[in-house]
């Protein structure tokens, strides 16, 4: 008998063909439950919906696909919605054409001037639960909401966003970071554990307020130490205006490694051995195919359909990429179809166009692909391709350009069968896309800075004394040493420290007094010491260096060592994201203006290393750093300590002296 979605498949195919209505974005999600019907792509024009009230209100074109989702501005009532299906770089303009008031487009600057919106709320609770994500069962996952990845938290450029996060897991306490938002004048709620609050305890709730200043986007993770590689991660966007046109917007694509364990215990494992863990599977959007390999199996196998979207010729779809991934940079392709890039992380850029694109670890793109392949494929269908980057990944399986097949293109929504196509040409050596590609729509001109920091350089060293590092592996580190801070004791409750501490030490502490100077910082990458022998499971690598608080200015990046005679500094509209890849052996000099005081994290998005020590605190004129909650930080970390000491022994004490688990905790970040 024919299923019941097999069924309204072929009614609303045949329909769609007699009454030559399009058949936009007919779609299944990866569990197989039937989906609405979209609207036809060309009525973008046309959801600016009656202003009921007099203000906008109106549904974004880049929109969710299952749901009702509207952009309000009560605060504006002399402006109206502005784009359009071949012009989405307008977002609101002036009702009155001769008005003086600002037009809200892809020139506005965002780090000054957004559109006042509403508040978004959103209620996210961590669980433990067993996950099948490529087939196999693991039993350690830690998730919001039961579901992995989480759930899409939404806003429109303007809004206020509100998430009260509810902590379920029996024997360890959490943070959540949203990547790469700005949280200006507001480093209390960039959630870093040890950095700028406790960690909130079992049982405990705490609530994260922050504005959508920029848009595109993002994702949102635990950075409680290896929590997200164990599936604390979710995808975050906020709505705005698009430098490149398209029709229909596709809902947020995470791409990421996983394994079939948790982190932690990979990690307890790694320690034993010397050596990091490796990785077990591919994933888009939590789904994924297992391959064996010598050193794993699967547990309790359940099948498991790989991420399917469906296409219709001629239509122009925007993707949002997110690599989310615990230890992998990956070359994302769809077979027989071009990419054109309009967005790296939150910044808009002048468009381009390959045949793939390289996505390093925390980094986002919005590409748009157009339906009209350039390769014929015999059945209609097309892989899509993520493909570890040479140099940037750890598996078990050798993955391949012909093996790292995770989701499927249908132009026919009836068909079933695997695609027979073929691997567009493309390059997987790990770098960041083409330095001169990444050109911003809004202009930056970097000045010489007023300061300069110490030269940064990675590099592996021997720590083996407690108490910061009771355990005998090799750490990295990023500045004087390995970082290791005291959950119970945030930077942001404790700027008068001794300037002699353990965690002064491992700062950059800015002295400006203008929001108009700079700060360069000259990172390296070092060739890594023979350590113990250890340097052989350690070998020389590539960091993606990410920044808390800021944009920067990517000023040099060099796969060559650093040689002042030699470097050349693009100070005029330089590349600008918060994710940037350190080569090996090479250089990175990022600039950033000193206009957001506060207490931000630089840090390897490379789970394992960041775990290790491979971060540092810019301190950031903390003398003009505001605190808005003291009262709750101060309230979650007591609740924190009072769990830590009395609970945590009570309930959560390992079975096994060599055993971390149930209370996880390497102090990273």
């Amino acid at each position: 008998m024919v299923g019941f979605d097999t069924f309204c498949a072929y009614l609303l195919y045949f329909f769609n063909l007699l009454t030559n209505t399009p058949f936009n974005q007919f779609t299944f999600n990866v569990q197989s439950s039937f989906q609405k019907v979209l609207p036809n792509p060309s009525s973008f024009a046309d959801n600016h919906k009656p202003l009921v009230q007099n203000y906008p209100i109106f549904d974004p074109p880049n929109a969710p696909e299952d749901q009702s989702f509207t952009c309000e501005y009560p605060e504006l009532p002399e402006y109206e919605p502005c784009f359009g299906n071949d012009d989405q770089g307008c977002w609101l303009r002036p009702k009155d054409k001769n008005s003086d008031l600002r037009v809200y487009n892809i020139s506005t600057d965002y780090e000054n001037f957004y559109p006042q919106g509403i508040t978004r709320r959103y209620n996210l609770t961590i669980t433990n639960e067993s996950l099948w994500a490529d087939g196999c069962e693991n039993s350690e996952s830690k998730v919001f909401n039961k579901q992995y990845p989480g759930p899409w938290i939404e806003a429109c450029w303007g809004d206020d966003i509100e998430v009260t996060v509810t902590n379920l897991l029996p024997c360890n306490g959490t943070t959540v970071h949203w990547h790469g938002l700005r949280q200006l004048h507001n480093a209390e709620n960039d959630g870093v554990n040890a950095v700028t609050q406790c960690p909130i305890a079992p049982g405990d709730s705490y609530t994260y307020k922050f504005k959508a200043l920029q848009y595109g986007s993002s994702w949102y993770h635990s950075h409680y130490s290896l929590q997200y590689p164990d599936g604390l991660a979710g995808p975050l966007t906020i709505h705005g205006p698009a430098s490149g046109a398209y029709d229909h917007a596709i809902d947020p694509i995470l791409m990421t490694d996983w394994n079939h364990r948790s982190a932690f215990q990979d990690w307890s494992y790694s320690i034993l051995s010397n050596r990091l863990p490796r990785m077990t599977s591919i994933l888009l959007n939590g789904k994924g195919k297992f391959y064996p390999s010598s050193d794993d199996s699967c547990i309790n196998p359940k099948p498991v359909k790989v991420y399917t979207r469906y296409f219709q010729k001629g239509v122009r779809y925007l993707l949002r990429l997110i690599n989310t991934s615990v230890d992998t940079s990956f070359v994302f392709s769809i077979d027989g179809h071009s990419l054109t890039v309009i967005q790296s992380d939150f910044v808009p850029i002048k468009n381009y166009t390959n045949s793939s694109i390289l996505i390093g670890i925390g980094q986002r793109y919005h590409v748009i692909v157009e339906a009209s392949p350039t390769e014929p494929s015999l059945d209609g269908n097309y892989w899509i391709r993520t493909v570890p980057a040479t140099g940037c990944q750890g598996f078990r399986t050798q993955y391949t350009v012909e093996n790292s097949t995770t989701g499927i293109i249908r132009y026919d929504p009836l068909s079933t069968s695997d695609p027979t196509s073929k691997p567009n040409q493309f390059d997987i050596k790990c770098s960041d896309e083409t330095y001169s590609s990444l050109e911003p729509i809004l202009p930056w001109t970097v000045p010489e800075p007023v300061e300069i920091s110490p030269e940064l350089e990675v590099s592996l060293v021997s720590t083996d004394s407690p108490p910061y590092f009771p355990d005998n592996l090799a750490r990295w580190k990023l500045h004087k040493a390995p970082m290791w801070l005291n959950f119970s004791a945030p930077t942001i409750l404790n700027i008068a420290e001794d300037p002699s501490s353990w965690a002064a030490e491992l700062s950059v502490n800015t002295t400006a007094s203008s929001n108009n100077e700079w700060i360069e910082i000259l990172i390296s990458g070092a060739d890594l010491p023979q350590i113990n022998d250890t340097a052989a499971a350690f070998p020389t690598l590539a960091h993606p260096i990410h920044l808390h608080g800021h944009d920067f200015a990517l000023l040099a990046q060099s796969e060559q060592p650093y040689n002042e005679a030699t470097v050349v500094i693009k100070r005029d509209n330089p590349p600008r994201r918060d994710v940037a890849l350190l080569p090996a052996g090479g250089y990175l000099i990022i600039a950033f203006k000193l206009d957001n005081p506060g207490i931000w994290l630089m840090h390897c998005h490379i789970a394992w290393h960041a775990s290790s020590g491979l971060a540092m605190q810019i301190l950031e004129n903390v003398d003009r750093m505001k605190i808005h909650n003291r009262t709750g930080l101060e309230t979650t970390c007591k609740n924190w300590n009072q769990w830590f000491n009395i609970g945590r022994l009570q309930h959560c004490l390992p079975t096994d002296p060599n055993d971390t688990y149930p209370f996880q905790d390497d102090s990273g970040i």
